[in-house]
């Protein structure tokens, strides 16, 4: 028989960035918040402390803050026809793992939607039509627009310190800055980071082609801050060691460097590490949840009552656990019934490096989100009907780090070993940049997460399964933004051109890095019969069980997802604030 805790008002199964945000919010309520974290606890010191976090081989090769497939993993698949296999050593994705979760090791790159990826299908629809969709594509509208998410943009700016320049403040398009974004109601906090030679040089080809280059909206912080909630970060050092990395110099946005420390100080507020929670456990009517069931760090069954359950992990183990907990109907795409599983989403990525070798980099001077970008190639930019796909991305010129176990990029044809390999990486290392692309996702039928039939864990509970592919509308996105490229790479004359896309009939492959931005799932939307939370992240079936992070996107965005799923957090929580304690029950009627 389990053991039973004290009841608290609110559990979080979490604490990353959105249960970070939903403790903070419902802690300033008054509420007595309890966070389980399934991970170990981390903190700014010791854990990140210099020079022990700048370890490339211990944490950007060994990963030593991510989750271990050996401790969670899925099973991966192309079709419905195929038998899932174990994704048994991290590559395409790296979730993260502890306090913090993926914010963490996150680069900084923070991004709002574009108003008309959060209404995708109607703002198809309306502009190009019904047809231009093909059959299998599932895409959907949010069911929240970017007018009201905007203020919670502008405080989760504030909150991160975000670097940058805007582009459009009520309406008003201002110089340097995206003109292609929605209106903002304020400047960024901080000013953008200094910029590097990469940085010019790529400037100096967007404008002469004619496109509007500007700095990346960054959670380096390029000054001194103090946020909303007195936390401070210290101007980024351009240490390089960002992604797979905690800031050793709190420069750095992340949940502990931002929201955590402030937390901690409500009497009213506690966390548990090395708690697994298995479990939501509901009433016998099945429309309410009484608390969780978790695993301890000493493997013994616990229930924890609560009154509200917010679920906040990484995007797909949210919806392993809804899965696991009985909550919503089992997406089946062949029936296409259903909704807890629907519409997974990835991201279509690609890049060219270009070699030089009259000019210098000095790559050790780089920061996660030191880049210069473009949106003229963004979702509300291109004719979908002309160019035959739906999608979008932004280019950018970016210098993270020279580290020289993962950064050492060297032209196409070098020996890969031995003398001629050593040759090649003394005459090319810092001799060379890169202009990647980073694009949308669309989902589809076919692409979804469902409990494996064949595979269990260490509980004897089943594994998380993947079905995903990629589909010749995003491999055409991806194409068009390849010429894109190649167009400035070549207007940069370098010596050597190496250029990577995925080509039409291209397969999903597991091994090779791409992105951590896994969503959907657990997808929010206006209609029960198609999503699995309302417009506030609340479950249907469940009222008083809510969701965050990006297992809520219908579909992916053309940009990196933290901002958005910020501002979710920020978005419900004003809701329970406001609406649900007052009266507890359906924020949405259906």
């Amino acid at each position: 028989m389990a053991q039973q805790q004290k009841a608290v008002d609110v559990v979080l199964v979490g604490l990353g960035w959105t249960n970070a945000i939903m403790g903070m919010e419902l802690a300033q309520e008054g509420l007595n918040v309890l966070a389980l974290e399934r991970g170990e606890d981390r903190d700014t010191v010791p854990d990140f402390a210099y020079p022990k976090m700048a370890d490339e081989l211990t944490y950007g090769v060994r990963y030593k803050l991510m989750v271990k497939p050996a401790k969670s993993t899925i099973t991966v698949r192309h079709s419905l026809t195929e038998t899932a296999v174990p994704y048994r050593h991290l590559g395409s994705f790296l979730p993260g793992d502890g306090v913090g979760g993926a914010g963490t090791h996150w680069n900084g790159h923070t991004w709002r939607p574009m108003p008309e990826e959060l209404r995708l299908r109607s703002y198809v629809e309306e502009t190009f039509g019904k047809n231009i969709m093909p059959m299998d594509m599932t895409i959907q509208d949010y069911g929240v627009s970017y007018e009201e998410l905007e203020p919670h943009f502008d405080f989760f700016d504030k909150v991160l310190g975000v670097s940058g320049k805007a582009g459009n403040i009520n309406g008003k398009i201002q110089a340097g800055g995206n003109p292609f974004e929605g209106p903002r109601s304020n400047e960024y906090p901080l000013p953008p980071l200094k910029r590097t030679l990469n940085d010019d040089l790529f400037t100096e080809a967007a404008k002469a082609q004619g496109l509007h280059p500007f700095p990346l909206p960054s959670s380096n912080a390029s000054e001194a801050y103090t946020n909303p909630y007195g936390m401070q970060l210290g101007p980024c050092n351009f240490c390089g060691f960002c992604e797979r990395y905690g800031c050793i110099n709190y420069s750095k946005a992340s949940p502990q460097t931002s929201i955590l420390g402030a937390l901690k100080q409500h009497k009213n507020f506690a966390y548990r590490t090395g708690c697994e929670v298995i479990k939501v456990n509901l009433a016998d009517d099945k429309k309410t949840a009484i608390g969780v069931t978790y695993i301890d760090g000493n493997g013994e069954e616990v229930f924890q009552p609560a009154k509200i359950v917010v679920v906040g992990t990484f995007a797909y183990n949210n919806v392993r656990l809804l899965l696991l907990s009985g909550i919503g109907q089992p997406y089946d795409p062949v029936s296409n019934t259903g909704t807890v599983g629907r519409n997974y989403a990835y991201q279509m990525m690609g890049g060219a490096t270009l070699f030089f070798k009259d000019k210098v980099f000095n790559p050790f001077i780089g920061a996660g989100s030191n880049a210069t970008t473009v949106d003229d190639f963004a979702i509300n930019q291109i004719d979908f009907a002309k160019e035959g796909f739906i999608g979008g991305s932004y280019l950018l010129a970016a210098q993270t780090n020279g580290q020289p176990i993962r950064n050492l990029p060297l032209p196409q044809g070098s020996p890969s070993w031995g003398t001629g390999w050593k040759k090649a990486a003394k005459d090319y290392y810092g001799h060379s940049m890169t202009i990647s692309s980073h694009g949308s996702n669309m989902s589809y039928r076919d692409c979804y997460l469902s409990l494996d039939p064949n595979y269990k864990d260490n509980h004897g509970l089943p594994l998380l399964r993947l079905t995903f592919d990629w589909k010749e509308n995003d491999l055409r996105m991806t194409q068009f933004m390849k010429n894109k490229v190649g167009a400035l790479a070549k207007g940069l004359n370098p010596d050597f051109l190496k250029m990577s896309f995925k080509d039409i009939g291209t397969h999903y492959d597991v091994r090779p890095y791409q992105s951590t931005h896994n969503v959907g799932g657990a997808i929010m939307g206006t209609d029960p019969k198609t999503s699995v939370l309302n417009r506030y992240q609340q479950s249907w079936d469940v009222h008083n069980v809510f969701v965050l992070g990006s297992s809520s996107f219908p579909q992916n965005l053309q940009y990196n997802p933290t901002m958005l799923v910020g501002a979710l957090a920020y978005w419900s929580a004003k809701a329970i604030r406001e609406q649900y304690l007052k009266h507890p029950g359906p924020l949405v009627q259906a």
